[in-house]
């Protein structure tokens, strides 16, 4: 068996759990995403809390298809502090890895995790895994599908950092005294050049 259809059986694995009648399948760019907002959103949609016939105790939540997960982004230095620890059962044998490694190792398996510790733990949790799937690339295997690209909302300046914050608000002031500046001395310009029509034709 090739690797590409190692890779289409590997994906299609678990959906045969999954009623797929009435399921809408949701793409996911994570391309310049951060992930920690990527995946609040994604686990939104997994659990179907968009929808207003949301109910706990149910699992009306949508296929959730993320692409380009190579490519996600995190803030501050988390690539080389954060760390994934396991233990293998054996005494001592405390193992980490650091994300940057594990972005090298499986880009895939980060953003399930972020996905999966913002689900809540309850026996519809590995139902609602089944419905991720996430891939390194932007090539997708499910072209038969119909599929609903989601648009993520914009980031808001309030959700952003203090000191972005403030160099936002530095840099958008700059540019309207610069505009403003730039339209008084245009103003200035045509006073300027008025006169001395006036004088030639007076």
């Amino acid at each position: 068996m090739s690797t590409a259809a190692q890779a289409f059986n590997e994906t299609l694995a678990g959906l045969r759990r999954i009623e797929l009648d009435g399921l809408r399948w949701r793409v996911f760019d994570a391309k310049g995403q951060v992930l920690g907002r990527l995946a609040s959103q994604i686990a939104t949609v997994v659990q179907g809390k968009d929808k207003p016939t949301y109910a706990p105790n149910r699992d009306d939540g949508d296929m959730c298809v993320i692409i380009n997960a190579k490519d996600v982004c995190v803030t501050g230095r988390k690539m080389t502090d954060k760390f994934y620890r396991w233990h293998t059962g054996y005494i001592g044998h405390l193992k980490e890895r650091s994300l940057k490694d594990q972005m090298a190792k499986d880009p895939t398996e980060v953003i399930r995790k972020a996905i999966m510790r913002m689900l809540p733990r309850n026996k519809l949790r590995d139902d609602r895994d089944r419905k991720l799937r996430i891939f390194a690339g932007s090539e997708l295997p499910f072209g038969d599908r119909a599929i609903e690209p989601y648009v993520m909302p914009p980031r808001q300046v309030r959700e952003m950092r203090p000191r972005a914050r403030r160099a936002m608000i530095r840099a958008q002031k700059k540019a309207e005294e610069q505009a403003q500046g730039s339209t008084n001395n245009t103003k200035k310009g045509k006073k300027r050049d008025n006169k001395p029509e006036a004088e030639i034709s007076a």
